[in-house]
Order: structure tokens, then C-alpha cells, then sequence
């Protein structure tokens, strides 16, 4: 499918904004060097940091730390959403006890009072719970035209954060927080790729996973598709794009897509975007991580829509 000028540019054998590594993976994004950083974009795989991780696991495995909420704004937040009702259930040290019962906080939940250092044992070690901890089963997410449909006009406002096979809780989480704070509709990941709205990542939300719809759907070419047929404009963040997010923003409905900071943006999904952008470094130290970048790119979006 073809919408725009820079994808015939592609198919006219033009240099693309973005492309494959002759002879690599088909589905696989061009790496970026990992030599000297080059001026003026974001690089997502900066010399100094190794690439997107797995989530940390816990002390009792991987899929029991995916069954907990922990801290005091991740576990807040859990509590008033009335997707929680019901369920779950509530550990407290004696003192966020009372304060839970004072401030009338449970929501219905019953609360069970436990010491502080059987706490620690029951979660990853280093978790910060602030003697606080829900375990509940991982929020299943929302229909991606929940989010999208309708687009909002031109001008009024709208942006979607769409993330191309992260897998680091603490970058997702981070860009959770940054996108409830700057107005997104939601966040589109991909099933198979994409961490439990849980555990680390909930705690690097401070809560915004429990605000926030999130849409996991299967390929995110083809939800590039449908966002494309209900108005949205997508919007791909490449360190070497010729147009910088100035540039490339404007007043109508964005999906901002971020990629992984191994590979960046895949090749088949860029090729679904309407345009790729640079964030322009003028230091010349490309070492934003992309949970920092996807704050840039949601304050440009806000701006380049008069601030709606």
C-alpha cells in the first residue's frame, strides 16, 4: 500500500527514509553503527547502553512477578480502576493499612497486613513496594478502535504511542507515564513482543498503565492499516531520517511509532509509516534512551497541535 509521497520515493528506488540491511532479516530494521554517534537524530542503539532487555526476573519466576503490582502509585492507581473490582489481592504493612482504611482507599478490597520483609520475599529482589503490593492477573488491554475510532479533527488534538518490540520494563513504563502525562489516547504494542502491565513496568508507570487504554494487537503493519483508514497519520522516530520531528509534525491525528533500541523501527512497519523523523541533537552525543526520546516526540506532537 502507498499514501504518501516517501513511499513511492521507496518503490522508485529513491533513497528511502528508512531501510533493510542488504542480505539481513526480511522483517529486520538496518542496524545503526555503533561507531562514532553522527549529528543530528536519535540513536536508538547508543555505543554506551546494550539493547532493549528482557524482563528482569523475579525471585519466584518471571510469571509470578507478572501477577503483582507493587508501590504506592502503581498500587493506588490499581485500586481505584473498575476493571480491579473484585479481585486481587491487597498486602499492606500495618502502616499503609491504616492509611488505606483512613483514606478510604481499598475500594472494597480486603486488606491483608503482612511484615514488611515477607514482603520483599514474595517480589524481585530490589523491588521498592513502600509496603504496598496487589497481586492480580495482567490487564488484557482494549480493542485497538477503542483508542483510534473516531480520530479527533485536525487541530483538536490526538496521538497514539505505538511501540515496535520493546520489551524493557522500565522503558515501557517510563513511556506510559509520558504519555498519560501529555495527553495520548492510548498505546498500541504487539502481543508477542511486549512485556505483562505488571510488576516492573507498572512501577516505572506510577500508575499510568491502570489510566491509559493499551492495545495489544497481532501485526502492527496492519494496525498501521487500520489507523491509517480512520484518519491517523503514523509517524516513525529513525536516527537517520531526512526530516526532523519539526518538521514532520503537524495538527492532525499522530501515531507515533518507537522502535526498539537495538534495531529501531522494523523495516515492514516503517514502510507503513507516512513519514520518518529524527530528533536533532546539536550536542552531537546521541544517548537518549527511548523512553527519554518518546518524551521529546510526545512534547513536539503536543506543540505541533497548538498545545491541545
Amino acid at each position: 500500500m502507498s499514501r504518501n509521497p516517501e513511499r513511492n520515493d521507496r518503490k522508485s528506488g529513491k533513497k528511502p527514509a528508512f531501510g533493510g540491511k542488504p542480505g539481513g532479516r526480511p522483517d529486520a530494521a538496518r542496524p545503526f553503527d555503533k561507531g562514532a554517534p553522527k549529528s543530528g537524530g536519535w540513536n536508538p542503539n547508543p555505543p554506551a547502553r546494550a539493547a532493549d532487555s528482557a524482563p528482569r526476573p523475579a525471585r519466584g519466576g518471571k510469571a509470578d512477578a507478572d501477577n503483582f503490582v507493587w508501590g504506592r502509585h502503581p498500587v493506588l492507581a490499581a485500586l481505584a480502576n473498575p476493571a480491579r473490582k473484585g479481585m486481587g489481592r491487597l498486602l499492606a504493612t500495618a502502616d499503609r493499612a491504616a492509611e488505606l482504611e483512613r483514606d478510604k482507599a481499598a475500594h472494597g478490597h480486603k486488606i491483608e497486613i503482612i511484615e514488611a520483609q515477607a514482603l520483599d520475599r514474595m517480589l524481585p529482589a530490589g523491588a521498592v513496594h513502600q509496603g504496598l503490593a496487589f497481586k492480580v492477573q495482567p490487564l488484557e488491554g482494549v480493542a485497538l478502535e477503542d483508542i483510534a475510532d473516531p480520530a479527533p479533527a485536525p487541530g483538536e488534538g490526538g496521538v497514539i504511542v505505538m511501540l515496535d518490540q520493546l520489551t524493557d520494563p522500565q522503558n515501557v513504563g517510563a513511556i506510559f507515564r509520558s504519555a498519560l502525562a501529555f495527553g495520548a489516547r492510548g498505546i498500541v504494542v504487539q502481543d508477542r513482543h511486549s512485556p505483562a502491565l505488571a510488576g516492573a513496568l507498572a512501577k516505572a508507570s506510577a500508575g499510568a498503565t491502570e489510566r491509559l487504554p493499551c492495545a495489544r494487537v497481532t501485526n502492527l503493519s496492519r494496525a498501521l492499516e487500520t489507523l491509517a483508514d480512520l484518519g491517523w497519520r503514523a509517524v516513525g522516530l529513525d536516527g537517520d531520517a531526512e526530516l526532523t520531528l519539526e518538521q514532520a509534525l503537524d495538527e492532525r491525528p499522530t501515531v507515533l511509532v518507537m522502535g526498539s533500541e537495538g534495531d529501531g523501527v522494523r523495516r515492514l512497519v516503517a514502510e507503513h509509516c507516512d513519514v520518518m523523523a529524527r530528533i536533532p541533537m546539536p550536542g552531537g552525543f546521541e544517548s537518549l534512551n527511548v523512553s527519554n526520546a518518546a518524551a521529546v516526540a510526545l512534547y513536539e506532537s503536543t506543540r505541533a497541535r497548538g498545545g491541545t
